[in-house]
């Protein structure tokens, strides 16, 4: 099992970049990982993905050319680097983990996570 920080949200203005981080109790070498976000009332959005080697990556096409996801395992650490934010980026924002070695689901779905941290806010001023 692991257990899951994140850090580094905050209030910015639209336009203005924001780094997530998200550390982990022990190693994430063999975790995949992934960014979501929920903003209030909405349902929980798939944001980005990294695999455990960090070979692939995906994005929400509402991220995509905007944020940059990227891990450091020696470091038990999962990023994510957001620039040109906008109000509509708004949310509470969480990471995920999942054993490598699970099959099946599909990593774009909560529910192919079973271990979340507690999230951290971000909110984008017009």
């Amino acid at each position: 099992q692991v257990v899951l920080v994140e850090s580094g949200g905050g209030l910015v203005q639209t336009g203005e970049s924001l780094k997530l981080s998200c550390v982990a109790s022990g190693g994430i070498f063999n975790y995949d990982m992934a960014w979501f976000r929920q903003a209030s009332g909405k349902k929980r959005e798939f944001v980005s993905f990294i695999g455990a080697g960090g070979g692939y990556i995906s994005y929400g096409d509402s991220v995509k050319g905007r944020f940059a996801i990227s891990r450091d395992n020696a470091k038990n650490t999962l990023y994510l680097q957001m620039n040109s934010l906008n109000p509509n980026d708004t949310a509470e924002y969480y990471c995920g983990a999942r054993p490598q070695e699970w099959t099946g689901g599909i990593n774009r779905s909560p529910s192919y996570y079973p271990y979340w941290g507690q999230g951290t806010q971000v909110t984008v001023s017009s």
